[in-house]
This record gives C-alpha cells, sequence and structure tokens, in this order.
C-alpha cells in the first residue's frame, strides 16, 4: 500500500487540472499577471506560496478547534502575514535582486484568494495531514500555471530563458535571429499574461467536456 491513499492523493492531483486554482476556481490571477515575465520570478512565487499554504494549511488545522469563529478571518491573516514576512526576509537575505524584482508582490501573498480559500474551505475543517496535503496540491497547481505562462512569455518576449540565452544574440544575429525572427515586446506586457492563461484555461476546457458542463 502506497504513502498516500487514493482520496489524499487526489488532494494533490486534482489542483492540476480538474480543479486548478487559477484556471477552474480563477483565484490568484494578479499574480499570474504580474511577476510572470520573467521564468525565475514565476518559479520563485511559486515556491514562496506552496511553502506559505503547505505550512499555513497545517497552523491553521491545528487550531481549528480553539479558534473563535468571530475571529477566523483575523487569525488566518495573522497566520498567513506571519509566513509571508518569513519568505520576504529569506528572498532579500539570499536573493536581493530577485526579491527587488517582485518587491510588492510577495506581501501580497497575504491577499492571495487561493490561500484564505483553502484555509476556509479545508484547513478549518480537516486533520494537520490532509490540510497539508491540500496546501500542497494547490499550490502546485498554481506553480504549474505561473511555470508555464512564465516559460512562455519569458521565451518570446526576451528569448531567453531563466536569463540564459536561448534563440541565439539578437545584436549579432545568431540562432534564431539569423533568419529574421524578432523578439514579441507585447509577451513582457501584463495584457499577454492574461492572453496566455485564456489559451491554457481554453486547451484545457477543450480536453475536457466535464469541465465545460460544470463551469
Amino acid at each position: 500500500m502506497g504513502l498516500l491513499s487514493k482520496k489524499d492523493a487526489k488532494l494533490i492531483t486534482d489542483p492540476f487540472a480538474d480543479n486548478n486554482p487559477i484556471t477552474i476556481q480563477v483565484l490568484g490571477i494578479c499574480s499570474a499577471l504580474a511577476i510572470t515575465a520573467e521564468l525565475k520570478a514565476s518559479i520563485v512565487m511559486s515556491i514562496s506560496v506552496l511553502f506559505v499554504l503547505g505550512l499555513g494549511n497545517v497552523v491553521i488545522s491545528l487550531m481549528r478547534n480553539i479558534i473563535p469563529s468571530k475571529i477566523r478571518i483575523i487569525v488566518q491573516l495573522i497566520v498567513v502575514a506571519t509566513l509571508v514576512i518569513i519568505v520576504d526576509l529569506v528572498l532579500k537575505a539570499f536573493a536581493y535582486e530577485l526579491s527587488k524584482t517582485l518587491s510588492v508582490f510577495v506581501g501580497l501573498i497575504i491577499t492571495n484568494c487561493i490561500i484564505m480559500g483553502r484555509f476556509e474551505a479545508f484547513a478549518l475543517g480537516n486533520g494537520p495531514w490532509r490540510s497539508f496535503l491540500d496546501g500542497v496540491g494547490n499550490a502546485l497547481g498554481y506553480a504549474a500555471i505561473l511555470i508555464i505562462v512564465g516559460f512562455f512569455r519569458e521565451l518570446l518576449g526576451s528569448g531567453t530563458l531563466l536569463g540564459f540565452k536561448v534563440l541565439g544574440d539578437p545584436i549579432e544575429k545568431t540562432g534564431v535571429y539569423a533568419i529574421g525572427y524578432e523578439n514579441n515586446g507585447f509577451m513582457l506586457l501584463s495584457p499577454m499574461a492574461l492572453i496566455v492563461v485564456g489559451i491554457i484555461i481554453w486547451v484545457q476546457r477543450s480536453r475536457n467536456k466535464a469541465l465545460i458542463e460544470e463551469h
């Protein structure tokens, strides 16, 4: 028997497709638009949300029976704010330039609808282990979309991936630039992130008729 039961495994696998927090629940769209011009920023934001949501779900689950209903939102905000401060301090200590690139968007993890939604919808009603799996699953589903969007925006907008020139040198006209290819600067603008997300939603729902009928 595996480490995870079929029911527990679905907590991780469902957010990748049938219940993706961005493409199906339409949550966390703001960060998908704001920080995906670079793949590195997308990856770091994904890891940050994974840490905050995974650990936050566990903390809320452990406290669920002692949190007064009237102040549960305040308690949830305190928990997520504390975790976000830890993330921000770590980034400033070990990746200062990247922390400046992400700037205010790390702080906005506090108001990320995915995190508050999982606290309310799952962690308050389930044990720590299942809450942890739910947090990890939703964070990975969120990360998958951010990384896909960041991949295409940086590749087509700058001709690079993680800062490395993968299509050639546009100045010296090497690689694909030698045959007349030009970077699409529009890919670096926020509206193009929305278009890329829209294409992902279209592809996902066209492959799953049940999603079309349900949503």
